[in-house]
């Protein structure tokens, strides 16, 4: 399921792929699974796509794309809507 949302933001620039593909695993995976992922990553996780292993190994990468939905203007960043 990683791999498949790499699939989708592989025609970003890398660094934005990253935040997407970490954005979307805040928002839609429990905490269980993205440590399941982690660890399977950090043990070598060659079933992975190598953008997913950047994205969970980077805690700091992105934030939470619900938090970005219910925000102001003023915080729309990268890979947010201003439709609506």
């Amino acid at each position: 399921m990683a791999n498949q949302i790499a699939s989708f933001f592989r025609s970003y620039p890398e660094e934005q792929a990253i935040k997407g593909i970490h954005d979307h695993l805040v928002a839609f995976w429990t905490p269980g699974m993205r440590r399941d992922l982690l660890s399977y990553a950090s043990q070598g996780g060659g079933k992975l796509d190598p953008l997913v292993v950047k994205a969970v190994s980077d805690p700091q990468t992105g934030k939470n794309p619900i938090k970005k939905a219910i925000s102001g203007p003023e915080v729309v960043g990268d890979l947010a809507s201003d439709a609506g």
